[in-house]
Order: C-alpha cells, then sequence, then structure tokens
C-alpha cells in the first residue's frame, strides 16, 4: 500500500536537529553529517556552489548550491558516467571501489562553469564546462596524464594553469582550450616540499591543493598530516603565481582539514573544510576566517567551532537524501539523491515497467554482492539514520538474492535468498572481510519488508538488520555490523537496493519504496 503524499514528503526532505533538541537557532558542524568530502566551493552573486568527490559512484561529481553555506541542495552532476572500463562496469572481477574520480575542482570564469576532477581509473583528467551550473548541458574535454588533487586557476592574464601533486606542488600551464599541457608552457615544482612547515615528521605528504587570487597575492590552501598528530592544514602565499612561496600552518583541530577559502557578499571569510566522522565518512565543516598580516586565521582560537555564528530554521540534508515511492513513467529520472555503485548496465533495471515499482533483474552471473552490477545507493547519514524498502520476490530465480545494504568492504545485508523452491530472509555479514550468512529463516510468503537501522551517535557506528512480514511489527535478524571506514573504498556507508544471480541470471526483485528517516529503534 502507497504512503499518503504528504507523508512522502515529509521523509523526503529529512531535517537532521541534533539529538534531543528542538529546531535549531545557530548552525552547528559538521554543516552536513553524511559523506560529502573533497570540498570545494565558489561563490557566484549571492549564491555559492560546491563540488565533491563521489569517487566509483554513476552519476558522479555532485553540484550543490546553497545561500548561506549551511543548508545546501544538490541540483545536479557534472557527468553521468566517468568513463567505459571493465574496472567501472564490474567485470571480470575488476572494480573501482575507491578509486573513480577524486578531489574536484569548481571555477566560474568569463561566464562560464567549470567542474574538474582527475581519475587513476581513466587514467586522464576531466574538465567539465557548461554556461548553466544548476541545468547543464555539461561538455567533457579529457586528456592525459591524471593530475592529482588538481586546482584550476585561471589568472588575470589569461593564462591558465593547474597546481597539483602530492608533497611537491608543481604548476603547470595549459592550453588555453584546457585541450591537455601546454607545450613549451610553464611547468615548474612551486612549493617543494610543501608539507615542511608542519613538522619533520609527515605521515601524508601535502596535497588537496586549493588555490585563490585575494588581494593581489596568490594563496594555495594544503592538507598535510604530521605522523603523531591530526590532519592539518596549511596554507602557501605568494605575489606570483610561480612563487616564491611562503608557508604557515593555519588550523591544527579535531583534522578539520583540507578545502577552500570562500568569502560572502557582505565581506566575511570562512573555510570550508572536512573531517573523517568515522563510518559514516568524510563530513563537511564550515570555520570561521578573519585576516591578520595577509594570513587566513582560521577558527576561535585557533579552534574548529562546533557552533557558527550562522541562523538557520533548520539544518540537515535537503534534498542529498530522499525517500521514493517509485511513482514515475518509464524514462522519468530518479531523483538525485540516488547514485549508481558503479555504471549501470541500463537493459536490467527499470521503473514504470511495473507501475509504481523500481525493478532489478540480473543480467549475468556474480560471486558476491560486491560485484553485482545495477545497485541503487544513497548516503546514510548522522547521527542515526534508517532505511526501509519492500520487495516482491516471486520472479527470483535458484541462487539468487535481493535486498537491501549497508555498503562499503564490511558490509552487511538483509535480504531473500533463493534455494531451489524456497525462499528465505538471510542477514549477511562482511565485518571479518568475508562474507557470513548469520542467520536464515523460511520466508512464508512472495513479500518482505526489509530495514537498516545505523548508529554514528559518539562514533558508535553500528548497523542493525530487520524483517517484516506486514510492514507493521519488526524483528531483529542477524549481528549487529560494527561500520568500519576502510580505504579500499575510500567511502561511507550507503544504503543499497540490489539484486544479484549466482546460478542463472534473469530473475528480476520488483522493489515497491525506498524510505529514509532520521529516527532508528523499534
Amino acid at each position: 500500500m502507497k504512503m499518503h503524499p504528504l507523508h512522502v514528503l515529509v521523509l523526503t526532505c529529512v531535517t537532521l536537529l541534533l539529538a534531543g533538541q528542538g529546531r535549531a537557532e545557530s548552525a552547528w558542524n559538521p554543516v552536513l553529517w553524511a559523506d560529502v568530502p573533497d570540498v570545494t566551493a565558489i561563490r557566484v552573486g549571492d549564491t555559492y556552489y560546491m563540488a565533491s568527490t563521489t569517487m566509483h559512484m554513476s552519476p558522479g561529481l555532485p553540484i550543490m548550491k546553497s545561500k548561506n553555506l549551511v543548508n545546501w541542495e544538490l541540483v545536479g552532476y557534472a557527468y553521468n558516467t566517468l568513463a567505459d572500463n571493465e574496472a567501472l562496469r564490474l567485470e571480470n572481477g575488476r572494480n573501482a571501489y575507491g578509486r573513480g574520480s577524486w578531489a574536484p575542482c569548481l571555477r566560474y570564469h568569463n561566464g562560464t562553469f567549470y567542474a574538474s576532477t582527475f581519475s587513476a581509473t581513466s587514467g586522464r583528467t576531466h574538465i567539465y564546462t557548461t554556461a548553466d551550473i544548476e541545468k547543464g548541458p555539461w561538455k567533457e574535454t579529457a586528456f592525459a596524464p591524471s593530475l592529482h588533487d588538481h586546482s584550476l586557476f585561471f589568472d588575470d592574464d589569461g593564462r591558465v594553469y593547474m597546481l597539483y601533486g602530492v608533497g611537491n606542488l608543481r604548476l603547470t600551464e595549459l592550453e588555453p582550450d584546457l585541450s591537455g599541457i601546454k607545450k613549451g608552457g610553464f611547468n615548474e615544482v612551486v612549493i617543494p616540499n610543501a608539507s615542511a612547515v608542519a613538522g619533520p615528521h609527515i605521515r601524508l605528504q601535502a596535497e588537496g591543493s586549493q588555490v585563490r587570487k585575494i588581494d593581489g597575492r596568490y594563496y594555495v590552501m594544503n592538507i598535510t598530516w604530521p605522523r603523531d598528530g591530526v590532519r592539518t592544514q596549511i596554507l602557501h602565499r605568494a605575489d606570483k603565481i610561480t612563487g616564491p612561496y611562503e608557508s604557515k600552518l593555519i588550523l591544527q583541530d579535531q583534522g578539520v582539514a583540507q578545502g577552500c577559502l570562500i568569502d560572502t557578499p557582505d565581506g566575511r571569510w570562512y573555510a570550508l573544510l572536512f573531517q573523517d566522522n568515522g563510518a559514516v565518512g568524510r563530513s563537511p565543516w564550515l570555520v570561521p576566517v578573519k585576516w591578520e598580516d595577509g594570513w587566513p586565521v582560521l577558527g576561535v582560537d585557533g579552534k574548529a567551532p562546533t557552533t557558527l555564528d550562522i541562523d538557520v530554521s533548520d539544518q540537515g540534508l535537503g534534498n542529498l537524501v530522499a525517500s521514493d515511492e517509485f511513482n514515475r513513467k518509464s524514462g522519468e529520472p530518479l531523483p538525485l539523491a540516488w547514485q549508481w555503485n558503479h555504471n549501470p548496465d541500463n537493459r536490467y533495471w527499470s521503473i514504470g515497467e511495473r507501475s509504481g515499482y523500481l525493478r532489478l533483474t540480473t543480467g549475468r552471473v556474480d560471486s558476491d554482492v560486491l560485484q553485482a552490477r545495477n545497485m541503487l545507493t544513497q548516503r546514510t547519514f548522522g547521527p542515526v539514520s534508517s532505511a526501509t524498502t519492500k520487495i516482491e520476490v516471486g520472479n527470483m530465480k535458484d541462487g539468487d538474492y535481493a535486498g537491501l545494504i549497508a555498503l562499503q568492504k564490511q558490509y552487511g545485508f538483509v535480504g531473500v535468498k533463493v534455494q531451489g523452491d524456497s525462499k528465505s530472509i538471510v542477514m549477511v555479514s562482511a565485518q571479518s572481510n568475508t562474507p557470513e550468512e548469520v542467520q536464515s529463516i523460511p520466508l512464508p510468503q512472495q513479500t518482505v519488508h526489509l530495514r537498516i537501522d545505523c548508529d554514528f551517535r559518539d562514533r558508535t557506528d553500528k548497523a542493525y538488520f530487520y524483517y517484516s512480514l506486514d510492514g507493521k511489527t519488526w524483528t531483529r535478524i542477524g549481528s549487529v555490523l560494527q561500520m568500519a571506514y576502510t580505504l579500499p573504498h575510500f567511502m561511507g556507508y550507503r544504503f543499497g537496493l540490489f539484486n544479484f544471480a549466482t546460478e542463472t541470471a534473469g530473475g528480476f526483485a520488483d522493489f515497491d519504496y525506498y524510505r529514509v528517516s532520521d529516527r532508528i529503534g523499534l
């Protein structure tokens, strides 16, 4: 039975309030309690635009807008698919987990918006351009090599550069049409040993470059990580883009680092950075900035504040997460909150083929859910989040699995397993890095409701799994998953809908709805 439209609306725009408190008066950090890493932002007039990393997801390079640097609305993506290769298609045992595209750069120059990124998976640097950042379309220019953590910069003399690299930061001039590195153009290391300002013992060399020209000076923001410290924000400045640069450590608190400087129309300044936030992922922080002697001074008494002097009526994720009743005609776009895990195979999924349902059909045989094609995902979020779905399983085949997953390398899922003529509800855990069927319960009917609750409070990072035969009475199944942010996936946990075959392709599962909530528990 479908939900009342008002109920859908309430769940679609999930509002996240601090635990135990009512409506917020002042904004707080993180401004988005979800995985929105490698933030880069610009201001055009009174509107801010931000881009972030989503790596192996499709579509990718998300574009968000805001009027206050706190409440962000997802308006689109710079690309549908980054490239078309075996890794991005999850073929022949290959995958792009933890890779895909990284650390974008967002720019606005002479009426054109630029969103650039780089990829070891494609081996290229990708630049996407549009005249309308909110509606597109985007045009791609790509070239080799892949310039790591680059910052695209248009100088006042008409020359265009990328500053990039790890440890030793290199400035490379591009062709005026951005088609590649300019032959005979400037191409030198301009900031050698960029981490030196943070001390002699470095765990992570300086990277994550973001370049701005402010009051005639060039400023380069970078992250580094001292061996016995936390992620640290450093900055370099120069009177010429080619240097020489002087350096300063500008923030070392709670691991809040990597991002950009941005100003408001009324002259205030902020740094938009992010923090490693456990299993939910890397979350954006907004840090106030003051200027002293031409240097940005970040934070309050050297600390990144948890409360901001910005009034908001509601603070949350807006449309970065969304419930979905799948009530659309065939061919209509998915809500922007959805991203496919790797490139989808559009032959084997549909909405509208059966009215009001998402149908996932198996197009091949896979050994594990991590290799399953056409897994549809959304972010988990904090402090707590819950996702539920209802699936109809009458057309699944022997060896098929379909269900709801908390997706990372150490995943957990609750779903339906078909074995011969029988069906069972199973909870599978990969907490030990090896999938284990923790519990199996016979399924006496052709439909089942599934739910996952995630608790990210105080870095608890636990996921709980449930099923219901009627959508009203819920029963815990399996074990509690101790979620862990792992570098092989390099992404916060996601909720995902999946269907994969281990024996014979061609079966399908119909998903009736997907609903998210900021409440957990029975």
